[in-house]
């Protein structure tokens, strides 16, 4: 439960009453929570969708949607893509672009990608069937949280020291089979095919990211956790709004 508890105070902004899950060895077991975790926020979302779903078009739904993912984590993932972005863009060179991702400026490359991103994920979810909003809102978080485990899974730490290196204390093989299975089963309950087709392309993204960071930094940061969070968040609803024009085109 403690494990459970400090994902849960690290992934989120919701306040956890008493001290349970804030020792380093609450966090360095969390790991296999964070899809756990993801599913909850996943059914906020849900629940936040059909509720929009009568109050407002598809435009507004969708922006507030996104805003309300964003508020999940307080930010924290966003300024990790933020970072990323400054450091990925603006050197070629391992050593300026962990220097670069470290430095607490937002610089123009940090901005472009956050506004990339988030214009991405909120015009893929208003372009979702509105039958469909509630079980993308529900797979956004999961897929985002999912992937984070798969990354400290593949990579190892880029750093010498740093937050990012007390997950590294177990091995995250089977945690990340796990998220992958969580996130297929979920999928394939909400959506069938399509929601399979979602978790596909959302690992098949989280490797992709995982070959650019072992390439560039020689592993995973606290940062690039956070970007490949919100990137793969943008492939549900990415998944769903091409399926259904596809299946447009072709009748």
């Amino acid at each position: 439960m403690n494990s459970l508890l400090a994902a849960f105070r690290f992934l989120t902004v919701f306040p956890v009453p008493g001290r349970r899950g804030t020792g380093p060895a609450d966090l360095a077991g969390s790991v296999p929570y964070f899809p756990l975790v993801g599913l909850l926020l996943g059914g906020l979302g849900a629940g936040l969708a059909v509720g929009l779903s009568y109050v407002a078009p598809p435009l507004l739904a969708a922006a507030l949607l996104v805003v309300a993912f964003v508020a999940f984590s307080g930010g924290l993932h966003m300024d990790g893509l933020s970072d990323t972005a400054d450091g990925f863009l603006g050197s070629r060179v391992r050593e300026r672009t962990l220097e670069i991702m470290k430095d607490s400026h937002v610089g123009a490359m940090g901005v472009l990608g956050i506004a990339c991103v988030v214009l991405v994920k909120w015009a893929a979810l208003a372009s979702v069937p509105g039958r469909d909003l509630w079980r993308v809102a529900l797979l956004t978080p999961l897929a985002g949280r999912a992937v984070m485990v798969l990354h400290l899974a593949t990579l190892p730490y880029a750093r010498p020291a740093g937050l990012g290196a007390i997950f590294y204390c177990r091995r995250h093989r089977a945690d990340a089979a796990w998220a992958v299975l969580v996130l297929l089963l979920t999928g394939g309950l909400v959506l069938g095919v399509r929601g399979v087709a979602v978790g596909v392309a959302s690992v098949a993204v989280a490797l992709g990211m995982a070959v650019v960071c072992s390439r560039r930094i020689g592993g995973v940061t606290g940062d690039t956790l956070g970007a490949v969070c919100e990137i793969t968040e943008t492939v549900p609803a990415v998944v769903l709004a091409a399926w259904e024009q596809v299946m447009t085109k072709l009748q």
